[in-house]
C-alpha cells in the first residue's frame, strides 16, 4: 500500500505522535526508502549495459568456438597422419611376412623335389638290383614298401607344411585383427576425448 507523505503524517498523528514526530518518522523511512531504491538501482544493468555485455560475451563464444576448430582439425590431421604411419607399417609387415612365407614354401619345395629325385634315384637302383637279382618279387616287395614309406614322408612333409602355413596364415591374421583393434581402441579413445 503506497501512501503520501502527508496520509503518513496523519495515520501516525492519528495515532498519538505528534506533528513533529510524525516528519521526522515520515522523513527517515523516505531516506530509508531512498537509500535501498539507490543500491537496488546500483545492483541493476542498464538496457545499453546489458546489450555491451551480451556483445562481449557472444565474442568471446565466437572466439572460443574459433579455437575448438582449430583444434579439431589439427587433431584430426594429426590422427590421419598417425593412421596412415600404422597403415605403412601395416603394410610393410605384411609383405615381410608373404616375404617369409615365399622362402618356406621355396624351402620346402627344393627339399620335396630334393627328396622326389632322392627316391626316383633309389628307385631305379632299385630297379636295377631287381634286375639283376633272382629273387623279383621280393626286391619289388621291399621296393614298394620303401615306396610307401616315401609316400608317406612326403605327406607327412606335406600335411606339416599345410599345418605350418595354417599356423602362419591364423598368426597373421591375428595380428592384423590386433593392429585393427588397436587403430579403433586409439581413434575411439581420441573421440572419447573430444565428446
Amino acid at each position: 500500500i503506497v501512501y503520501s507523505l502527508f496520509e503518513c503524517c496523519c495515520i501516525l498523528f492519528c495515532l498519538g505522535f505528534t506533528t513533529r514526530q510524525s516528519e521526522v518518522i515520515v522523513s527517515a523511512l523516505v531516506k530509508i526508502m531512498n537509500t535501498n531504491l539507490d543500491v537496488i538501482y546500483m545492483d541493476m544493468v542498464t538496457k545499453v549495459q546489458q546489450e555491451i555485455a551480451l556483445q562481449q560475451v557472444m565474442s568471446h563464444i565466437g572466439g572460443v568456438k574459433k579455437d575448438m576448430i582449430i583444434l579439431e582439425k589439427s587433431e584430426f590431421s594429426a590422427l590421419r597422419s598417425e593412421n596412415e604411419k600404422i597403415k605403412l607399417e601395416l603394410q610393410q609387415i605384411k609383405k615381410h611376412v608373404m616375404d617369409e612365407i615365399t622362402k618356406v614354401r621355396a624351402d620346402n619345395k627344393l627339399n620335396l623335389n630334393l627328396e622326389k629325385s632322392r627316391v626316383k634315384e633309389l628307385v631305379s637302383l632299385e630297379a636295377l638290383q631287381i634286375s639283376s637279382f633272382c629273387c623279383f618279387v621280393f626286391k619289388h616287395a621291399q621296393q614298394d614298401r620303401a615306396l610307401t614309406q616315401t609316400d608317406r614322408k612326403i605327406d607327412t612333409e606335406v600335411a606339416d607344411l599345410k599345418t605350418m602355413l595354417e599356423s602362419h596364415k591364423l598368426d597373421n591374421i591375428k595380428y592384423l585383427a590386433g593392429s585393427i583393434f588397436t587403430c579403433l581402441t586409439v581413434a575411439l579413445g581420441f573421440y572419447r576425448l573430444w565428446i
